[in-house]
C-alpha cells in the first residue's frame, strides 16, 4: 500500500471558537492540530496499531499569519515529511482558507509538531517501528 503521508481536513469557526478578538482563538488552532493529526492516524493505521499505541505531543511550533471568524472554513492539511527519530515523530500542519472545498491561497496558519508514541500496555513512550512508521511516511525519506 502506498503511504499516506497528507492528510485534510475541513475546520468551520463556531461560537465555542471565538475569542474577544471576534476571531478563532489561538488555542482552537491547536486543538484541530490534534483533530487532525487522529484523523489522519485513524484513518490510516492498522487497527492492530491503533489498538497498541497512542501519541502525545512534545512539542509545538506556531505561526500565525492569518485568522478566520464565526462560520468561515479552513482546510487542515497535515503531513510526514520524514522518517521517526526515535519514540518522536514529525509532523506539518497548515492551514488554508477555503473555497468550494479546496484550500486557497498560503497558509495562514502553520504547526510543527513533535510527537511521542507510547505503548498502552506499559504506559511508556517508546521507539516508533517501522511498520508503525511504514503507512506514514512518504518513500524515499
Amino acid at each position: 500500500m502506498e503511504p499516506v503521508s497528507t492528510w485534510r481536513v475541513t475546520f468551520t469557526a463556531g461560537p465555542e471558537h471565538i475569542d474577544f478578538m471576534g476571531h478563532v482563538n489561538n488555542a482552537i488552532w491547536l486543538n484541530w492540530v490534534q483533530d487532525i493529526a487522529g484523523a489522519h492516524w485513524e484513518a490510516v493505521a492498522p487497527p492492530d496499531h491503533q489498538a497498541a499505541y497512542l501519541w502525545v505531543v512534545t512539542r509545538h511550533e506556531v505561526d500565525y499569519r492569518g485568522n478566520i471568524a464565526l462560520g468561515e472554513s479552513v482546510i487542515g492539511e497535515t503531513r510526514i515529511e520524514r522518517g521517526p527519530k526515535g519514540a518522536r515523530f514529525e509532523r506539518l500542519v497548515d492551514f488554508f482558507r477555503e473555497r468550494d472545498g479546496e484550500p486557497v491561497g498560503k497558509p495562514i496558519v502553520s504547526v510543527r509538531s513533535d510527537w511521542a508514541m507510547i505503548d498502552k500496555a506499559t504506559g511508556r513512550i517508546m521507539r516508533i517501528p517501522a511498520e508503525v512508521a511504514a503507512p506514514f511516511v512518504p518513500r524515499g525519506a
